[in-house]
């Protein structure tokens, strides 16, 4: 059954070697009780731990069921030790923090047998040695002789075929010593016991057998093999593996007996979840604000596209006003200074844009305004003084309806703050801003004195404004057409045209977030454009113009390779012909194209569908679009990720620290388990189930920590909801995702298992002989 061949083991301690086992040879018996006498220092226990399997031998050979030891692995070691071997230690060797069943189950719960198996077995020899009723005791809670029972329980219940004691007595009183030596001799009926003692009358007593050693050489054998006996044993070791959740079990029974410790190590590592987890609430809570934004806007600001595009940024440039009341009550407005400058993108809109447009899926848009830009001539009258109206610079169309329904309407997103909306051609509406302000510039165009603090809004609605048709505006002289100066004829002349502002508006309160990108000016409606154009259209100057080759305007050719903008004319740059019809009247291409989205969800379905116009086009071919609501929204999206980013990596500087506090921790913890770590690979743990069990208390810290991060930034979430609610007036900014918290507690886990693998590591390597003489 055992068989040892020329043993010999030696330890090296610097340059000098301790020769503790010399050529020793013995046979055992399958069932005897045999008592390795000898005194301190001769080699008893050495004989002991390589026979067990704890201890390497240096030479000679160990035989197990007929099999040589010689090219064992270290997990066949671990096997051998799980599967036939007992062991019975002086000092019990129980661990402290798991109950008695759970110390008696282990060698089963490490070679996989079932939860109910090993319970009715670990109950089964906890009777025998008569402790059924203290099973769920700890080892703490029980006398030194019940300790000792238990450590017998434990070496029974995975029925081996060896049981090894070391000193099984030694620690006991003489009376307990009896019980438990009675209790090993019963054992030693159907199982091979071998005990080492250096008690020569326990030995006497009770073995069946006596092996005398000294300084490491056999000196006696009372009952030696001295015949071969028939070899009908066959080696057949089950392989050990420890689940881990008996790492986590064992982990956590350990981590209840250092509540404090655990509590203060987890609080320490949430520091830098509950710094992140604060952070995500809040951008995932603004970047939900900022979608909002856009859902409410997507009507209410279409997606333009300009003959001129306007460049994206030049609107991210658009100044809030300074330190002004917010819709005052006073009915005068503010002239204010214009410091917006605007890059444009000349489109090239041409027929196969417009026929493209013709083929948007009808489910993705509510309608479609096409803005024939012409010229407007308007005459103005201050303080008698006549002049010329720019409305190109001040002016836009009017959104009315589409599609025969009225989807979009100025009083969806403006209140009338005097007067009233328009209700025919003839009536123009001004739009200022939240605090009663409009450019100067545009208040010179109109006809006021921009130099005056203050203009009541009745004075501007009681302006008269004259359009003057071409036919009257252009004369002929010779070949040429020139502009009619003498502004007031036109202005008094029975064919002009009385326009007046019928209302003034501004933003709703609860549109305030479109301010900055609302349009101040002047708006005229499509029915007077349309008006224009169809009396213009036909006029002298159109129909010279569509004959000649001359821009009749500047009186200049036209430089037919150059697309310019509708407001080249404003800056004397050349136009092209078809520029200078549209401008004259003649009903051309569009300059502006309003798209209206169907809603929030269509819209990006929609604007793929316009990309898609632009696909292998070159630049100048492209036809670029602004879509106001995303723009603003993106922006902020843009400066809130990027205000994130740098938060949390400033929090993850916190996890670093943390992590390097739990691999501490974690070593500490090996230091503190080290008679474990002994103990479980005496029982047959492999390295890697020793290396499960420092990994599944990290992976438990890691656990508790992420999850208490995230209750404690829950918490915080509240008072800081209320803060911001106080500053922004926006309630319940702060939302944690779920799916984030869920990451937070996995990298919470990662982390810290990671920190604490160089410890688990090193507790896996741990010679268990040192390991069990730790105290």
């Amino acid at each position: 059954m055992l068989e040892l061949k020329n043993i010999t083991k030696s330890y090296k301690t610097g340059d000098f070697t301790q020769t503790a086992l010399k050529n020793v040879s013995i046979k055992f018996r399958q069932n005897e009780f045999v008592a390795i006498l000898g005194p301190s220092g001769s080699g008893k226990t050495t004989l002991l731990n390589i026979m067990g399997g704890l201890d390497r031998y240096d030479s000679g050979d160990l035989i197990i069921n007929n099999k040589s030891t010689k090219k064992f692995k270290e997990k066949e070691w671990d096997a051998y030790r799980n599967n036939m071997v007992g062991f019975i230690f002086q000092s019990y060797n129980l661990i402290s923090h798991i109950s008695i069943l759970s110390n008696v189950e282990m060698g089963m719960t490490l070679s996989g047998v079932n939860a109910k198996t090993r319970r009715k077995k670990a109950l089964d020899a906890l009777e025998k040695v008569g402790l059924k009723k203290h099973v769920h005791k700890k080892p703490n809670q029980l006398s030194g002789g019940q300790m000792q029972r238990v450590a017998i329980a434990r070496a029974l219940a995975n029925d081996p075929e060896i049981i090894l004691a070391d000193e099984p007595s030694g620690a006991l009183d003489s009376k307990t010593s009896i019980e438990i030596m009675d209790l090993i001799k019963e054992i030693a009926k159907d199982k091979l016991v071998i005990m080492v003692t250096h008690n020569e009358e326990l030995a006497t007593t009770y073995a069946s057998r006596i092996i005398k050693l000294k300084d490491g050489v056999l000196e006696s054998d009372s009952n030696k093999i001295k015949k071969e006996e028939k070899k009908t044993y066959e080696y057949k070791i089950k392989k050990t593996s420890m689940k881990f959740l008996t790492a986590l079990h064992l982990s956590f029974n350990n981590i209840k007996t250092k509540k404090g410790r655990t509590f203060l190590t987890a609080f320490a590592s949430s520091i830098g979840i509950i710094g992140i987890a604060l952070i995500m609430s809040l951008s995932n809570g603004f970047k939900k604000e900022i979608d909002n934004f856009e859902r409410q806007t997507v009507t209410g600001m279409p997606i333009v596209i300009n003959k001129g595009a306007m460049d994206e940024k030049a609107l991210s440039n658009n100044a809030n006003e300074d330190n002004k009341e917010s819709y005052p009550d006073k009915k005068v407005l503010f002239p204010k200074k214009n410091n917006i400058s605007n890059s444009i993108h000349l489109n090239n809109i041409t027929d196969d844009y417009i026929k493209h447009l013709e083929k948007i899926d009808p489910s993705l848009i509510s309608g479609i305004t096409y803005d024939r830009k012409t010229g407007v001539n308007i005459i103005t009258k201050k303080n008698n003084n006549y002049s010329l109206v720019n409305m190109t610079m001040i002016s836009g169309v009017m959104p009315e309806k589409l599609k025969n329904q009225e989807i979009y309407t100025m009083d969806e997103n403006y209140e009338i703050t005097y007067g009233h909306f328009p209700t025919k051609k003839e009536e123009l509406l001004l739009i200022i801003s939240k605090t009663n302000e409009l450019d100067e510039e545009i208040l010179k165009e109109l006809g006021f004195d921009s130099n005056n603090d203050e203009i009541k809004f009745s004075d501007i609605t009681s302006k008269e404004y004259k359009l003057v048709l071409n036919n009257e505006f252009y004369k002929k002289i010779g070949n040429s057409f020139i502009p009619n100066t003498n502004y007031k004829d036109l202005f008094n002349s029975n064919k002009s045209i009385t326009l007046k502002i019928s209302g003034i508006a501004r933003l709703k309160k609860d549109k305030e977030n479109l301010d900055s990108l609302s349009s101040k000016g002047l708006l005229y409606t499509s029915s007077l454009v349309n008006y224009i154009i169809d009396k213009n259209k036909d006029s002298a100057i159109v129909k010279a113009q569509e004959k000649s080759d001359i821009n009749l305007l500047t009186n200049e050719p036209f430089k037919k390779d150059e697309e310019t903008s509708f407001l080249s004319l404003l800056t004397n740059t050349s136009m092209t012909k078809n520029d200078v019809l549209g401008y004259l009247g003649k009903d051309t291409i569009p300059q502006n194209i309003y798209i209206y989205p169907n809603d929030f969800d269509t819209k990006e379905d929609l604007t793929k569908y316009l990309d898609k116009f632009n696909k292998d086009k070159k630049d100048s071919d492209k036809v670029m679009y602004t879509d106001q609501a995303k723009l603003i929204s993106s922006l902020s999206r843009g400066i809130m990720d990027g205000v994130t980013v740098v938060l949390i990596a400033f929090s993850a500087i916190s996890l670093v620290v943390s992590s390097i506090m739990i691999a501490i921790i974690t070593y500490i913890s090996v230091l503190e388990r080290t008679k474990e770590i002994g103990i479980l690979r005496a029982l047959g743990a492999r390295r890697k189930d020793v290396k499960r069990v420092f990994n599944a208390e990290t992976f438990i810290i890691g656990l508790f920590s992420g999850t208490l991060g995230i209750i404690i930034a829950r918490l915080l979430i509240i008072p800081a909801n209320i803060i911001i609610e106080s500053f922004s007036s926006l309630p319940n900014v702060a939302k944690l995702n779920p799916v984030h918290a869920i990451i937070l507690i996995l990298i919470s886990i990662i982390l810290t298992v990671i920190s604490g693998w160089i410890p688990a590591n090193i507790a896996s390597k741990k010679d268990p002989v040192i390991a069990l003489r730790t105290e």
